[in-house]
């Protein structure tokens, strides 16, 4: 308890406070030690008031911590309702604030605390028989409402209106706070004089806000989505009349940051920036107000008219959460041109290279980014749209698959590997991102990936093959979806280079290793993914792919291999038994790498002792996708599960059942599979010829087949006419060639659109409150508390 005792200099009074004897509330002159306008800050606060402290106050003398945080919430009440004019009263507040965010950890840890601040506290009027219906408030509602008076409160956290002196000072209950917004952007036009004394204050009002809402990390993880989080589900109703101002401000200060500065060179190293802590605390805030489980909900439609239940008439439009409902409603082209432009500008910042080593500042808070414009693409379809319109979605775009191909190599980056690939599988179910794909690749950021000249489609391709042939082996669960997202793009991919057609056929011949095609019961899943691809291209794109086609045609054996895989139960052994000898998942070998990008440097693996959070499962891509079908116009028809099952047999595309996930499957195609495969005693499972038959019958080979059949004796005639062993003459020949009418009739395009569903809304919420907690090291808000939603682990 000495610590304490440096803080308010009485040791009675500690020995009292931790002493099994509970002090009166009415005791002011005992608790106003705690907030005595000695200039604390966040850090001393956590260095005063030690874990073990805390812990035993709450073992030993409850009724003292309870009293200690009604009087912290009482003293922030006060501070709102005064409007907060002398720094005697600033200082109190802040003291409070930083109180409360040191103590609220542990009454979250535990279980029989976790109500405390839902329950009203008895008998503690604060004088005046009106204020009676007042107290019944929940502790919780008391400390949001002053919070969110306080984050509007003039000379404190926002510029005063009024040139004054103290007497006429804005009262905080009458100002609207829409003409105090902190920042130019959606909704509001005038941008604010920076004020960094209001951007510290601010953000310790944030952090607090954020430790309130942090109950979620002390319960473990539930697909239960009706789970809802009280704290935020208060502050994103109609109760908080700040609700729309503080959306806003949130929104604005993130998407309206420029780390960059004014472009002077280390003009981060010579003054230190105050908005950075705020524009992060920003967005974890902003975050964690939008986790909300989509698919259980009726969620606005592109219109703004609500689906998804039986009694729409019943419910109001939009979700409850203001935060959501707002984010969903934002339509104006300049906002949207606003957000848009802000996430590209914050995402793209780790990759600006300047001929200065360290002259520019690179900002850390990439993955709450990521998360914020997975909520806006996947709440307000209007936004998706936009993004889609022009290629600025390829300013997103890259940046994501910078990340990607970057923490590819590294264990403690797993969820950052995760949100990058479900950002694109949600855009590649949109027609418009294959065919922005197609814009010529010219920025050059530094990666670690083969030198090439071609588009955007080409790096997409470039890297996902570098993800599957040398990231760890935790990424395996990624590759259903990786594949989906290429299939999605395919029908729309103009001319593929040279070296991404190489790598598209280096991942077949990977793929259709027997080894691999029956070392695991869904492995032939991507195999018929890929096979997509090249019929995709091959009957919607064949002009500009001669590149493609070409690759085919030199690695056409690997295609009569498939078509002639072995069935019999020899040949499977021998398949299986070439695995013990090749222990790599997929050889880099003839993979033809080539020489990396200049000033790249190889992805990492984490340090030895990095700390990470675990993640829930995620669903399986059958869940996490539904199949739509694309007509002639153009436009998209979701297919029915029962229709795709009963597809005619001469539609290879059609026939072929979704990737199962590497999760949680339907139990029809468990049955299916537990009766074609045997399980050995040892509940292994193992191969069987009646398994390979059920879907080797099916590998959409017919395209392909017939393609090689008219063109392979044809290349073959010129090379021996000429001579030749010039690649270019042949692939001259090939863009010349056609094979309409030789090919089967085109198949319907299919996508496969991400669509909500609880796994994933679980799986975020994990995600997130992980990045939050790692993130949150100055002071280490959460650190060496209880927490249940996910395990920290070492690397």
């Amino acid at each position: 308890a000495d610590d304490w005792i440096v803080w308010n200099g009485s040791s009675t009074s500690i020995t009292t406070f931790v002493s099994p004897q509970p002090v009166e509330a009415t005791d002011n002159a005992f608790w106003d030690q705690f907030w005595a306008d000695t200039a604390t800050s966040v850090q001393d606060v956590f260095a005063l008031v030690p874990a073990a402290e805390i812990r035993a106050v709450r073992e030993e003398s409850p009724s003292n911590l309870a009293t200690l945080c009604y009087k912290a919430v009482e003293k922030l009440v006060q501070g709102a309702e005064s409007g907060c004019h002398t720094e005697k009263e600033r200082q109190i507040v802040l003291n409070c604030c930083r109180l409360l965010t040191r103590i609220l950890p542990y009454i979250f840890e535990d279980p029989d605390w976790r109500g405390f601040f839902w329950s009203t506290v008895p008998g503690a009027g604060r004088g005046g028989g009106d204020e009676d219906d007042e107290n019944a408030r929940p502790l919780a509602e008391s400390l949001l409402l002053a919070v969110t008076d306080l984050l509007f409160c003039p000379d404190f956290t926002v510029q005063s209106h009024r040139r004054s002196t103290v007497d006429t000072a804005e009262d905080i209950h009458s100002i609207d706070s829409c003409e105090y917004i902190w920042e130019a952007g959606v909704g509001f036009a005038h941008s604010p004089q920076p004020n960094y004394i209001h951007d510290l204050n601010r953000t310790e009002l944030l952090k607090l806000l954020l430790t309130c809402f942090s109950e979620a990390m002390y319960l473990p993880p539930s697909s239960d989505s009706s789970n809802t989080n009280p704290w935020v589900q208060f502050f994103c109703s109609t109760e908080n009349r700040h609700a729309l101002p503080l959306f806003t401000s949130l929104l604005n200060v993130v998407c309206a940051y420029d780390p960059v500065g004014y472009g002077i060179p280390y003009n981060h190293l010579l003054f230190s920036d105050y908005r950075e802590p705020l524009v992060e605390e920003a967005a974890q805030v902003l975050i964690v107000t939008l986790d909300y489980d989509s698919s259980t909900s009726s969620s606005p439609t592109v219109d703004g008219t609500t689906t998804g239940t039986a009694m729409d008439d019943v419910d109001p439009p939009g979700p409850d959460n203001l935060f959501v409902n707002y984010l969903s409603r934002i339509h104006r082209e300049e906002d949207f041109q606003f957000i848009l432009k802000g996430v590209a500008r914050l995402l793209s910042n780790p990759l600006v290279q300047t001929y200065l080593p360290n002259s520019a500042k690179k900002i850390q808070f990439h993955q709450e980014l990521l998360v914020l414009f997975w909520k806006l693409c996947d709440f307000n379809k209007k936004f998706l749209f936009f993004v889609l319109k022009s290629s600025d979605v390829l300013d997103i775009l890259v940046p994501i698959l910078y990340f990607l191909n970057d923490a590819r190599a590294d264990q403690s980056r797993v969820g950052l590997m995760h949100i990058g690939v479900f950002i694109l599988l949600l855009l590649s179910g949109e027609r418009n991102f294959g065919v922005r794909l197609n814009k010529p690749y010219s920025v050059r950021v530094p990666m670690d990936i083969p030198v090439f000249t071609g588009t955007h489609a080409d790096l997409l391709i470039i890297v996902f093959h570098k993800i599957i042939t040398s990231g760890h082996q935790r990424l395996q669960p990624l590759f259903d979806c990786l594949l989906t997202i290429v299939v999605n793009v395919s029908p729309y991919l103009k001319s593929l280079s040279m070296v991404a057609a190489n790598k598209l056929l280096h991942l077949l011949e990977a793929f259709s290793t027997t080894w691999f095609l029956f070392s695991a019961v869904q492995n032939h899943h991507l195999v018929f993914f890929l096979l997509e691809v090249f019929n995709n291209i091959i009957q919607y794109q064949f002009d500009g792919n001669s590149n493609l086609v070409y690759a085919v045609i030199r690695k056409r054996n690997v295609f009569h291999q498939l078509a002639n895989l072995p069935t019999d139960s020899q040949s499977i052994q021998k398949g299986l038994q070439r695995k013990k000898k090749t222990p790599e998942p997929i050889s880099r070998t003839n993979s033809q790498d080539g020489v990396s990008m200049e000033g790249s440097r190889p992805a990492a693996p984490a340090e030895p002792g990095t700390l990470k959070t675990s993640l829930v499962a995620t669903p399986g891509i059958d869940k996490l996708t539904e199949k739509s079908q694309v007509s002639e116009d153009g436009t998209m028809r979701s297919l029915e599960p029962e229709a795709s099952q009963l597809s005619p047999e001469g539609n290879p595309s059609a026939a072929l059942s979704d990737g199962e996930p590497w999760s949680g499957e339907a139990s029809h195609s468990r049955r299916e599979r537990r009766r074609l495969s045997s399980a050995s005693s040892s509940g292994q499972w193992t191969p069987t010829p009646d398994w390979v038959m059920s879907w080797k019958s099916k590998l959409p080979l017919q395209t392909i087949m017939r393609l090689l059949q008219v063109l392979v004796p044809q290349v073959e005639k010129i090379c021996i006419d000429k001579g030749l062993t010039d690649e270019s003459e042949i692939l001259k020949f090939l863009q010349h060639g056609t094979l309409v009418g030789l090919l089967p009739v085109p198949h319907p395009i299919l996508i496969r659109k991400y669509q909500a569903n609880s796994g994933t809304a679980m799986w975020f919420r994990t995600y997130m409150w992980g990045v939050i907690y790692l993130r949150n090291v100055d002071p280490p808000i959460w650190y060496d508390t209880d927490v249940k939603l996910f395990e920290i682990q070492r690397v």
